[in-house]
C-alpha cells in the first residue's frame, strides 16, 4: 500500500473528500511534494506556520532541547528551563497584570482551562460567546462555539451558554453578575475575518468591569503577530482578564496557553488542589520551539512589515469575480459570490501551486494567512496564480 491508501484505510477521516496532497517536505513558505511539486502556502497551516515552516533557528531550538531531555513529570512539578524561560517571555509581552502562564498542549485545551479558571475564580457558571465563534472541537469549547450546525449532533453540551452578535453593541446588556466570563475572539476567524471596532471592544471591556465577569480573549488565530501586533487586542485599546493563545505559538510545534494574573491562576491551587491537570502540557521541545518563534518575531521584525504585506495582497488582488477583502494585517478574507464560484478557484490554484483555503463559517471567502516571513516577490508570483486560476475557472 502507498501512503495515500494507507491515509484512507487507517488514519481517521473528517470529510469525505480531503485534499489528499502529500508532502514530503517544507521550507519557508514552501511545501514540496514526493516527486518535487513545489506549493506556497498562503494558509500557513492555518495560521500555525507564522515564522515559516521550518525556520533554521527553530529547529535549533528543538535539537538542542532534544539533548537535554524530552518529557519528564506532568505539568508543573519540576523546574524545567524551557517552560520557565517562556512563560516569562509570554509575559514581557503583555500588560503587567497578566503575569502568569498555564502551558498546555492546543488551542481548545488552552479554550478548555480558560473556561475553567473563569467558572472557579467567579463562582458563577454561565458563559457569554458570539455567534459564528470558533474556538475548539472539544466539549466544553465546542459549547461556547457559535454555530449550531458543528454542534447539535453532540448536545447536550456545557449548559448556561448563551451566544450574542459580535460586534454588536445593543447586546453588551447580555452581560450580567450571574456571566462568569464572556469568551471573544479579537478577531473573528473562521466567521471570515470579521472586525469589530475598537469603541466595541472598550464598551465590552466596560461592561465586563461593571459586573465582575471576566474577559476571555481568543486569539488563537490572531496573536503572535498576525495582526502586525503581536497581540491582536492591542489594536483596541483593552486589556483581557484571560488571554488564549495556541497555532502560530510553536513555530510548527503543538503547544497552547492561557494567561491570565497570579491572583486569578492562583485557585487552581486549592480546593481542589490540582484544579487543572495536563501530562504534557508545556512539553519542553515545543516550549524551546515556542520561546525561539518568540524571539524571531521580535530580532527579524517580523511584526513592522505585516501591514504593508497586506497592502501588496490588496493592491494585487483585483478580478471582476473578487467582491471584496477584509483583513486585519495578514489575517486575510477574499470575498467571492458564492462557495460554488469559490471551491473550484481553490482547487485550480492547489493545482496551480498556490495553497488556500475557505472559512468554516464563510465558505464565500478565500483565507490568507501566508508565513509572516513572505517576500514581496512571493506575494506578487502567489497573487499572479490566484488572478490565473481565476480566469482558468
Amino acid at each position: 500500500m502507498n501512503n495515500r491508501q494507507i491515509f484512507l484505510s487507517h488514519l481517521a477521516q473528517t470529510t469525505d473528500f480531503p485534499l489528499m496532497i502529500e508532502i514530503e517536505k517544507a521550507e519557508g513558505i514552501y511545501m514540496f511534494g514526493p516527486e518535487g511539486k513545489k506549493y506556497i502556502d498562503l494558509i500557513s497551516g492555518i495560521g500555525v506556520s507564522n515564522v515559516g515552516h521550518r525556520h533554521p533557528k527553530v529547529l535549533t531550538a528543538i535539537q538542542e532541547q532534544l539533548d537535554k531531555y524530552l518529557h519528564l513529570m506532568v505539568y508543573g512539578e519540576y523546574v524545567q528551563s524551557p517552560q520557565a524561560l517562556l512563560a516569562k517571555a509570554l509575559c514581557d509581552t503583555l500588560p503587567k497584570h497578566l503575569d502568569n502562564v498555564y502551558l498546555v498542549n492546543s488551542g481548545s485545551e488552552a479554550v478548555e482551562g480558560a473556561l475553567k479558571l473563569a467558572k472557579r475564580y467567579t463562582n458563577r457558571r454561565d458563559i457569554i460567546s458570539c455567534m459564528d465563534a470558533y474556538h475548539g472541537s472539544s466539549q466544553g469549547a465546542l459549547s461556547v462555539g457559535g454555530n449550531e450546525i458543528f454542534k447539535r449532533a453532540y448536545r447536550p453540551l456545557l449548559p448556561g451558554v448563551k451566544n450574542i452578535v459580535y460586534g454588536s453593541f445593543f447586546q453588551l446588556d447580555q452581560i450580567t453578575t450571574d456571566t462568569a466570563a464572556v469568551i471573544i475572539e479579537t478577531i473573528q476567524g473562521e466567521a471570515g475575518i470579521k472586525v469589530a471596532c475598537s469603541n466595541y471592544f472598550q464598551a465590552l471591556r466596560k461592561r465586563c468591569d461593571e459586573t465582575g465577569t471576566l474577559l476571555i480573549l481568543d486569539e488563537i488565530q490572531a496573536g503572535f503577530g498576525r495582526t502586525g501586533k503581536f497581540w491582536a487586542f492591542e489594536h483596541f485599546g483593552i486589556e483581557p482578564d484571560i488571554l488564549v493563545c495556541a497555532k502560530g505559538m510553536g513555530g510548527g510545534m503543538p503547544i497552547g496557553a492561557f494567561i491570565a494574573n497570579k491572583e486569578v491562576m492562583g485557585v487552581f491551587k486549592n480546593n481542589p488542589l490540582l484544579g487543572h491537570i495536563t501530562t504534557f502540557g508545556g512539553h519542553p521541545v515545543s516550549a524551546a520551539a515556542s520561546l525561539a518563534t518568540i524571539q524571531i518575531i521580535k530580532e527579524e521584525g517580523l511584526l513592522e512589515s505585516v501591514e504593508s504585506k497586506a497592502e501588496i495582497f490588496k493592491k494585487l488582488l483585483v478580478h471582476p469575480k473578487i467582491k471584496g477583502i477584509r483583513n486585519k494585517g495578514l489575517m486575510m478574507a477574499i470575498e467571492f459570490e458564492s462557495f460554488d464560484v469559490l471551491k473550484p478557484i481553490i482547487d485550480k490554484a492547489i493545482e496551480m501551486g498556490v495553497i488556500t483555503d475557505w472559512f468554516l463559517f464563510c465558505d464565500d471567502a478565500m483565507r490568507i494567512a501566508p508565513p509572516l516571513i513572505i517576500t514581496e516577490s512571493q506575494i506578487k508570483e502567489a497573487c499572479a496564480i490566484i488572478l490565473k486560476a481565476i480566469d482558468e475557472v
